[in-house]
Order: structure tokens, then sequence, then C-alpha cells
């Protein structure tokens, strides 16, 4: 019976954390600001050091340097350095440049990391299908909000 009742808590917790995710969707940008959690719970950020710097998550490096990832080769010097981005950006401004950076900066050649809509897509990938409806964000609301936690961090 204990195990029951446990076991019904953890699903209702599991659904409150999931409801309270916005969908990519759904994200109000204030002058390309978001100040709601897209995940509804803080960042961490060493998470977020590891999706800036990991070229099989947000591979951030591959146009901006980050003094703080120097033990990541191959950086890039096409975005601004994010070096003392948490001293120029305010967290809310931060999480609207990483979802979706055109919201602020319209010329920007930044991915949107966290948009799901308005793509022209020749096809599914590289598997010569027609595109489907699988096409996700490139970033979960958990991972922006850890990034936003780690640029929060880069001051000068």
């Amino acid at each position: 019976m204990k195990r029951s009742i446990f076991t019904m808590a953890l699903v209702c917790t599991g659904f409150a954390v999931s409801a309270a995710e916005v969908a990519p969707t759904d994200v109000k940008f204030e002058d390309g600001s978001v100040s709601q959690s897209l995940s509804g719970a803080p960042g961490d950020a060493a998470s977020g050091r590891e999706v800036v710097g990991n070229k099989s998550l947000g591979n951030c490096v591959a146009c901006h340097q980050v003094s703080d990832l120097a033990d990541v080769p191959f950086q890039g010097e096409i975005g601004p350095s994010l070096d003392g981005a948490g001293g120029r950006w305010s967290e809310a401004e931060l999480r609207g440049i990483v979802a979706n950076a055109k919201m602020m900066f319209p010329e920007s050649m930044m991915p949107s990391f966290y948009k799901t809509e308005g793509f022209i897509r020749p096809g599914n990938a590289y598997t010569g299908e027609a595109p489907d409806d699988t096409f996700g964000p490139l970033l979960t609301a958990q991972q922006i909000e850890d990034v936003v936690a780690y640029l929060v961090t880069l001051k000068e």
C-alpha cells in the first residue's frame, strides 16, 4: 500500500514538472527576452557548460569563443565571445537569445535552439523521404535553462 501511494506521488510530481514546461510554440518573447523559465526548473551551470562545449549538443563553441572552455579545441570567431556574457545580458535576455536569437537580433546567423516551426526543409534529414512532424527543438527546455545558468556565470 505504501509503495502504491509513493508511486502515485512520484507520477503526480512528474506530471506537475512536465506541465510547467513551455512548448517551443508557446514561448513568450518581449523585445527578444524570455522572462519565464522554459522548463519550470532552475538551470544547472555545470550541465550548461557541457552543452556549450559539447559538439553533439549545443556546440556553441563552433561559433563563439569561451575562455572558460579553453580545453575545447577549434573555437569559432563568427559570433561574439561569450566571455562576460553574464554581465552584458540579463538572464531573460540570454534565455531569449539561446532559444531564438533572431527575435532579438533579426540578422543573426545563430540557430534557433528552441524552435519547431517556420523551417523550410527539403526532406527528413538525409533519408530522401518527405519531411514529417517529428522535428523537435535542437535543445530541450532544461538544456536551455542549463546553458542560461552557465552563461550567467561568465562575468568579466
